[in-house]
């Protein structure tokens, strides 16, 4: 398999190109968990994962409490199907939690604090509210708590990680926290190998073919815990050995059709998913994706499986404008497709769509 076929196979497992997903919660179901600290960019990638879906549809979504946006892995917002967020975070986030603990120090944040900060927003929150971060922030130093932007971050980003905390929907522009228990009380829980097997499963089927490497990367795993999780989840993903490397990937995997051209958001798993990104994405081209290695990813115009440039876009009343940045001159039949995505993201918001 060849890094372009590897591309293409990613496409496909990723439903990027010819998903078959009813609805978001399919969506981030199948791929286990979804980048979203930039929150307009995930709506985007729940969105082109589906068909004739907007914004509004992936919105609503989160309002009906099928997919919950919090913190469950490496520290990082993702978007994770609500019925799946307390395994994730019991599995996930106590190796998180454990090595922050020089930053609680330098922030003078401990036990009694957080027991504090829990008190507070049990009684804030109880009955089915929501708060917006500065609202609750404001109700921590009206507890006599300091809740600057650093510290007061910490606190939510810390007791969401413990399962008191999510977030909920959007309050005009602004999101919302809410209790988990009471924002999605139905849950599961799984012992710690059925989620080992659970995670490495959905993830190999979704994202592969990817190493353990990558998964490591991906999950914020151990390497010895990974492992284990592949051992777990067989019979599922299955192996290939590409230039000397193990991939895993679903027994099923077919290669997305040739011709496809994808505007991506940023933070998208199809390049945020991967240790090892060089199948997708031509190292000379990594600054113009990552401008000074800042950790903020630039959308990605993507052709035929292989990031070939950048995009942005500027939202009017009634109009999207879209301006691609290849990285080279298009050929006309990318310039076609590239013209029917620009159009569907046009439709995703509701807008029409300028092509610059």
């Amino acid at each position: 398999m060849t890094p372009r076929e590897i591309a293409r196979h990613r496409l496909a497992n990723l439903r990027i190109a010819a998903s078959t997903a009813r609805d978001p919660a399919d969506v981030v179901t199948a791929l286990g968990a979804m980048q979203a600290q930039d929150y307009a960019g995930a709506l985007w990638a729940i969105g082109l994962r589906l068909a004739n879906a907007t914004q509004a549809d992936v919105e609503r979504a989160i309002a009906a409490r099928t997919i919950v946006r919090t913190w469950p892995m490496r520290g990082t917002l993702h978007f994770v199907p609500a019925a799946d967020v307390r395994w994730m975070l019991e599995l996930l986030t106590p190796r998180i939690l454990s090595g922050s603990a020089k930053r609680q120090l330098a922030l003078e944040l401990d036990a009694a604090v957080f027991a504090r900060c829990r008190a507070v927003f049990l009684r804030e929150l109880e009955g089915g509210r929501q708060l917006t971060r500065e609202a609750m922030l404001a109700r921590l130093e009206r507890a006599g708590i300091p809740a600057g932007p650093q510290r007061g971050y910490h606190i939510l980003w810390r007791l969401a990680q413990e399962q008191l905390l999510c977030f909920a929907s959007r309050e005009g522009k602004q999101p919302t926290f809410a209790l988990l228990d009471e924002w999605a009380p139905a849950g599961r829980r799984l012992s710690r190998d059925e989620a080992l097997a659970e995670l490495a499963r959905r993830y190999f089927t979704s994202h592969g073919p990817a190493t353990l490497a990558d998964f490591v990367w991906w999950s914020g795993l151990k390497v010895t815990d990974a492992r284990a999780a592949i051992d777990f989840a067989a019979p599922g993903p299955v192996s290939e050995t590409i230039n000397g490397k193990i991939y895993w990937l679903p027994p099923s995997s077919m290669p997305a059709a040739s011709g496809h051209a994808e505007l991506l958001p940023g933070f998208d798993e199809y390049l945020l998913g991967y240790q090892d990104r060089r199948a997708v994405l031509d190292p000379a081209h990594a600054e113009k994706i990552v401008p000074g290695g800042n950790g903020v990813f630039r959308p990605m115009l993507v052709l035929d499986g292989k990031i070939s440039g950048v995009w942005k876009s500027a939202s009017g009343k009634s109009s999207v404008k879209i301006t691609p940045s290849p990285f080279q001159p298009l050929k006309k039949s990318a310039a076609r497709a590239l013209a029917l995505s620009a159009a569907r993201y046009g439709k995703f918001l509701g807008l029409a769509t300028r092509l610059a």
